[in-house]
């Protein structure tokens, strides 16, 4: 019997088997990919935006090459840090199902069987995209995830949203040799909380034509050949090779239900917890990390949810 299952190896998961340590608990981390997989399926190129040092963990200096720390330093780091810790992580091993008995949860997985008395949820969100429920989204040619410019050299592209990844998309891809790039957003404007640097020049490429953009769009369906959508113009039919949906991501409601773990009645779906400890309203649960806020993603980050490793560890260990 474990002390503590955390669900999730990502950064915030991490800090919480780290501190897990520090109290002499008996726990394992459990994930269905790879360590910090969230951070490892961001664009290869992708800059942070926190310093490094908000993004530390586990007492181990975040040294950056850089004013804000890169994808490539963020995957040494964690690697680092996992080692360093000795940390008990199971990466590739998927939790199939949670059961309640009655002192303890019982998970099955990919691979075994665990119980332990507490859970730690810190699944984060970025495997879950947001899909556009259209016609013509499964075609190969839509991707919800974006790695790198060079596949798309020389193509027309579409690129659905208006936030940091369809910002920082359009910007790679146009400056990387595509043939064009249309910009397709539901919105009046760009995302206000766009990086600072980006949202000027985002502007700028599309004040002077270099990326084409649409505002208040709404795409009808997706053929192998365009992408057809009505805006206050009318109704458009673009050509394309890709569509790169950057739509956006979400937590996994799914495994929550399952644990019973109520929602607020907002619009963001937030999950209930207490703030001191973290706890969910099911006895046992806790909550950390960006789940903490359920739509509203950009709530919780690396650098202000650390915290929470340490307020749920410090209630696990008082019982």
């Amino acid at each position: 019997m474990l002390d503590v299952i955390i669900i999730g190896a990502g950064p915030i998961g991490l800090a919480c088997g780290i501190e897990a340590a520090k109290k002499g608990l008996n726990y394992l981390i459990i994930d269905k990919g790879t360590l910090v997989n969230s951070l490892y399926h961001y664009p290869m190129n992708m800059t942070f935006f926190s310093t490094s040092d908000k993004l530390e963990i586990g007492d181990i200096p975040f040294i950056s090459h850089n004013a804000k720390p890169t994808r490539a330093e963020a995957l040494e780091y964690y690697r680092r840090v996992t080692s360093h810790w000795k940390l008990n992580v199971n990466l590739y091993e998927e939790v199939n199902s949670i059961d309640k008995q009655d002192e303890f949860y019982a998970l099955t997985t990919s691979k075994g069987t665990y119980s332990a008395s507490n859970l730690i949820i810190a699944t984060g969100f970025y495997d879950r995209p947001f899909l556009l429920g259209i016609p013509g989204e499964d075609l190969p040619k839509v991707k919800h995830y974006y790695s790198e410019p060079h596949p798309y050299f020389g193509m027309d592209l579409v690129v659905v949203g208006a936030a940091n990844s369809a910002v920082d998309v359009a910007l790679e891809t146009y400056r990387k040799g595509a043939q064009s790039v249309t910009m397709v957003i539901r919105e009046k404007e760009i995302g206000q909380n766009v990086k600072y640097w980006a949202r000027p020049d985002i502007e700028n490429r599309i004040k002077e034509g270099s990326i084409n953009a649409y505002f208040e769009a709404k795409i009808e369906r997706i053929t192998p050949t365009e992408v057809i959508f009505n805006n206050k113009t009318g109704r458009h039919q673009i050509k394309n090779d890709f569509v790169l949906a950057m739509t956006g991501y979400e937590p996994n409601f799914d495994m929550l239900e399952q644990l019973g773990v109520n929602f607020h009645e907002d619009e963001f779906r937030t999950p209930i917890y207490n703030p001191d400890n973290m706890e969910s309203n099911v006895k046992g649960v806790y909550l950390a990390g960006v789940v903490c806020g359920g739509y509203k993603t950009n709530k919780w980050f690396i650098e202000n949810s650390r915290i929470h490793a340490i307020q749920v560890i410090k209630a696990i260990s008082k019982k």
